[in-house]
């Protein structure tokens, strides 16, 4: 693929072969996503400044260089949301001070394994509700968000299905103790 100007856009955007959950009509959901996908990794990008900017003052001693500093990048890994898949790139940070000293940079954006954006696990039960088989769920989910839906396989609805069960057995058979409620008029 390959980047062009378009028009009076701030960005750049792709062109070339589309990909597979794109059509050539489809050129404001490419923008969606890319905006989005742009966004999401500026945000990433801010909150690790933020987060080394905030431990600037630990410098080493003996050389005078910073102990939390940026160190590359994290693998890649794509995002189900619902604008479709997106591969994001996490800023990797390295805090070079001894073991019982060292702080690990948690994003708040970017959980460790998050994989499914929150709109896409809350649509899941409510197909199950509408009645969508588990075998139907990935032609409904590639219909809504692209047909890269990893991780939503037939097997992954499956086991989401049975650990709902275990949620609504287990709060179902709770003890509920009778509490009285007051209401003071007046």
């Amino acid at each position: 693929m390959t980047e062009t100007m378009t028009g009076s856009l701030p960005f750049p955007m792709t062109t070339g072969s589309m990909t597979d959950h794109t059509t050539a009509g489809d050129v404001l959901g490419d923008i969606l996503r890319q905006g989005a996908q742009r966004l999401l990794a500026e945000a990433v990008e801010a909150e690790v400044a933020a987060w080394i900017e905030a431990r600037a003052h630990l410098v080493d001693e003996g050389t005078g260089h910073r102990h939390v500093v940026r160190n590359g990048h994290l693998p890649e890994r794509t995002l189900v949301t619902q604008v479709g898949p997106m591969t994001v790139r996490q800023p990797r940070v390295r805090d070079r001070r001894p073991a019982g000293e060292a702080e690990h940079f948690t994003s708040s954006i970017l959980p460790p394994y998050l994989r499914k954006s929150k709109a896409i696990e809350e649509l899941i039960p409510w197909l199950y509700l509408k009645g969508i088989s588990t075998g139907d769920f990935g032609e409904a989910l590639q219909a809504l968000v692209g047909s890269q839906a990893a991780g939503l396989s037939a097997a992954t609805i499956t086991r989401l299905l049975e650990s709902w069960q275990q949620e609504q057995h287990t709060w179902s058979k709770r003890l509920i103790e009778r509490q009285a409620v007051c209401v003071r008029l007046g």
